[in-house]
């Protein structure tokens, strides 16, 4: 593949050291993560999120840090150790000085009471499947109805913020304090929530229940005007099976109303095949569910910029928000079938959003992984931030400015 006309600068930054831990199979050093989602506020300001807190999958956590005490919990569907169950959610404001990134101050997510915002899972309930959550001694968490595992970030116009969620999913109304106002969730998912340090409302449709567990709001962006939010699931609904979820290659994206959480509309936007992800593939075999939506930027009232990924290759696509390739309003009642999945998975989906590619870092091989914050910096410039994981594996955060050749 040539090489695109992008020009791409790595940024100077220090994680932060937020613990070690002494383990049996050696130690665990944890750095802040705020890699999983980046936006600009009405300032100027650029601001970070990271997610859930320090987690590990059983498997890493027993071969890697000798957590036998936790290989009970190997086949639990989306089970996670939790080392650090004190480190939360959090916000972080950047500063951006020629090559250098700092932060500037982390903010809390905090409850009504100003208590810190815990990265547990929430209950779940009849409606709402939930993931279990570890201590290193194999203890099961209790959940946290308060839980978040922030992904995506969005300013908003009185100086807040809104954060995307994969547990509800759901959506937090942010203070600039870093205090979460009100959160929205599927319909009929609010005993999930019961007891909730801070106002829960159920507003949004039911059919994003159907999310496979941690694919949920992974990108959010808001308008220019701040009346509309856009986002995106991660992956496929698992609609109405995990083999639709697995099989299709079309994600929902929503235009939500933000003030009431309604759904304006909704298209459907087409993943690449999985032979597309060059870097990935010289690595192994790459499934279909592998492939997923992580970022998505405003570029206008009708224009996004998404970040769609596997782990290694990463890639930024253009896309309009045409009226007429909308989906039709029936694809938001969960009872419509075939689901939009079981088309997209037979290959007969409705017209889906064209895209354009604008960055692809097969390009670009000096550039990290697992890219999930992006942020429009100019009409050329570009902010790339990796998620670090909090330093689990020993990765680092690495950010990016792409310079590109053309206006988007």
């Amino acid at each position: 593949m040539p090489r695109d006309p992008a020009t791409v600068t790595a940024l100077r930054f220090e994680d932060e050291e937020l613990a070690r831990l002494d383990l049996p199979g050696g130690e665990l050093l944890v750095w802040r993560g705020i890699g999983s989602g980046l936006c600009v506020d009405r300032q100027g300001r650029v601001w970070a999120v990271g997610d859930r807190g320090p987690n590990l999958k059983v498997k890493l956590a027993v071969e890697r840090y000798g957590l036998d005490a936790v290989a009970a919990h190997a086949e639990a569907d989306g089970a996670k150790v939790m080392p650090c169950p004190q480190i939360g959610p959090a916000l972080s404001e950047l500063s951006i000085d020629g090559d250098r990134v700092s932060i500037v101050r982390t903010l809390p997510l905090r409850d009504r009471d100003g208590r810190p915002i815990s990265g547990l899972p929430v209950p779940g309930g009849a409606h709402m499947a939930s993931e279990p959550a570890l201590a290193i001694d194999g203890a099961v968490i209790p959940p946290d109805p308060s839980g978040v595992d922030s992904e995506g970030i969005a300013p908003a116009p009185d100086g807040g913020f809104w954060i995307g969620d994969e547990y509800g999913p759901s959506l937090l109304r942010i203070g600039a304090d870093g205090a979460v106002l009100a959160r929205w969730v599927p319909e009929r998912c609010g005993e999930g929530f019961a007891d909730a340090r801070y106002p829960v409302e159920e507003r949004l449709p039911t059919i994003a229940v159907k999310r496979r567990l941690n694919r949920g709001f992974e990108a959010l962006a808001a308008s220019p005007d701040g009346r509309s939010l856009h986002l995106a699931f991660q992956s496929p609904l698992s609609h109405p099976d995990d083999d639709a979820h697995e099989r299709a290659s079309h994600v929902r994206l929503w235009r939500l109303d933000a003030r009431t959480g309604a759904v304006v509309a909704q298209w459907a936007y087409p993943l690449d095949p999985p032979d597309a992800f060059r870097r990935d593939r010289a690595k192994g075999e790459v499934a279909r569910s592998d492939i997923k939506v992580s970022e998505i930027a405003a570029l206008g009232p009708d224009r996004l910029l998404v970040l769609e990924r596997a782990s290694e290759t990463t890639k930024l696509y253009a896309v309009d928000l045409s009226p007429d390739r909308a989906l039709a309003p029936e694809h938001l009642d969960p009872a419509t079938r075939p689901t939009l999945e079981e088309l997209s998975a037979r290959g007969e989906a409705p017209p889906a959003l064209a895209k354009r590619l604008v960055f692809d870092s097969d390009a670009h091989p000096e550039v990290s992984p697992d890219l999930e914050g992006l942020v429009v910096l100019g009409p050329r410039t570009l902010l790339l931030v990796n998620d670090n994981d909090f330093g689990i594996e020993g990765v680092r955060t690495r950010f990016w400015r792409v310079e590109l050749a053309a206006d988007l």
